[in-house]
């Protein structure tokens, strides 16, 4: 054990690294939470499960064969090297080098080699997903809502991923030469270790030191990029599945109050013009304008998206060409968080009227329009993430609360108000079609 400077560094770059990531991490929340409450913790036991099969088992990953395997690659070999950084850490804070390999012997040699084999899956399918994207440019990574930093983000984690197994991988290898190593030789740096075969022993010591800082330095830099990226997802996934809609697909909420007129409607002791209840709240807005209408649910998935654009791809709206994408839905709600969040911050905590909202500025009426309600967004997503609600509730702002809408629901709705029915005729001539039997 040796402790000096290099540890000094080390442990105030991991300080600062957790503290920053604390920081951006603390602001998420706090966009999330600009949303309204909503209870959704009924059924724990089917939700832990959810979680498990979605989440963990990347059940709907699989869906698309191709795109499941090498995620689950990426996944699985991503989690399980990263036990390795628990290693690093505790090198990097107490100045020893490799403390785990002594007691656990040949034990540790295998997990070693188990961590190899995974890196070189892990580059082999970011290679792939490199080729898919810009390569063989599968349609639904180049829709117009990924145009710019979308489309740069995905690759940009993609070399990330690819230079921490190299340094990985490099570090082993460089140490493979060593007079002094402590383990190996490794089952894959073995082979890379001849890059190093010619360098003195100071050199091969400073080249394993450059990979080991590389190595360390990129995840704690990989953590940062986090909250500024697509690929937060590999956080909030968990949770989004667990508080994801367990009722059926084609069920809705009824609004509250709503509900509440019909029923006073329909009592005949109710008196309609009576005065509200003293201390009785003010009618919330009905749907949504802008993200403080919306569920903190409705913000989480916009945050939760991996920008995947399988839902868009299954979109029946957008594949007859329509301006609805149901990605970009998630992608304009999480961009207006932001916005929202950044005001706060500038006005010291309070958000200030900048004359924007969701609807219009980032969501237009013909995307809301377009969508069927089919729910084939919800079904295709890997993390359960909702669309459909979010654009149900928009709508419903615009029809209660602007009564805009389409003049064919516009004459809908006035024959259900007046008839009884979505047709154009008088309640008392609804059997009139049974007058020929």
């Amino acid at each position: 054990m040796s402790f000096g400077i290099a540890n000094i560094i080390f442990l105030a770059a991991l300080v600062v690294a957790i503290a920053i990531f604390a920081k951006n991490v603390g602001k998420i929340r706090r966009n999330i939470m600009l949303g309204k409450d909503v209870n959704r913790t009924n059924n724990k036991s089917e939700r832990w499960k959810n979680m498990g099969l979605v989440a963990f088992g990347q059940s709907k990953m699989v869906k698309r064969p191709i795109a499941g395997f090498f995620h689950i690659l990426i996944y699985v070999g991503f989690v399980l090297i990263n036990i390795e950084v628990l290693e690093i850490l505790i090198d990097g804070i107490f100045g020893t080098h490799r403390i785990l390999a002594s007691p656990l012997g040949a034990v540790y040699t295998s997990a070693i080699n188990f961590f190899e084999v995974l890196a070189v899956l892990v580059i082999v399918a970011c290679v792939v997903f490199l080729w898919r994207r810009n390569v063989q440019r599968l349609p639904r990574f180049h829709k117009d809502e990924m145009k710019g930093w979308p489309t740069k983000d995905g690759n940009y984690i993609l070399v990330i991923e690819i230079v921490l197994m190299f340094a990985l991988l490099l570090m082993n290898a460089s140490e493979a030469n060593m007079e002094a190593a402590v383990a190996g030789p490794y089952i894959v740096s073995q082979y890379l270790a001849s890059f190093f075969s010619g360098m003195s022993q100071e050199g091969l010591h400073t080249a394993e030191r450059i990979f080991w800082w590389t190595h360390i330095i990129g995840i704690l830099a990989f953590l940062n990029y986090l909250p500024f990226s697509k690929h937060f997802h590999i956080i909030l996934a968990f949770p989004n599945t667990w508080y994801a809609n367990l009722n059926p697909k084609g069920k809705f909420a009824n609004n509250e109050t709503v509900t509440k007129e019909v029923k006073m409607m329909m009592d005949p002791n109710a008196d309609p013009y009576a005065a509200p209840a003293e201390g009785q709240a003010e009618p919330e807005r009905f749907g949504a304008k802008d993200v403080m209408d919306l569920d903190w649910i409705n913000i989480m998935n916009a945050y939760a998206c991996t920008e995947c654009g399988r839902c868009t791809a299954e979109c029946p709206a957008n594949q007859t060409g329509k301006k609805l994408s149901p990605r970009k839905i998630m992608m304009d709600v999480r961009d207006r968080a932001e916005i929202v969040g950044a005001n706060i911050d500038a006005n010291k905590g309070s958000f200030q009227d900048d004359g924007k909202s969701l609807l219009d500025d980032h969501i237009s009426r013909e995307e809301l329009w377009a969508c069927t309600t089919c729910n084939a967004c919800v079904e295709a997503c890997p993390v359960q993430i909702d669309p459909l609600d979010i654009i149900m509730k928009m709508r419903q702002y615009m029809v209660m609360e602007e009564s805009s809408a389409a003049q064919e629901l516009n004459l809908m709705m006035t024959n259900v108000e007046n008839n009884g029915a979505p047709w154009q005729f008088p309640q008392d001539d609804r059997a009139n079609w049974a007058s020929e039997l």
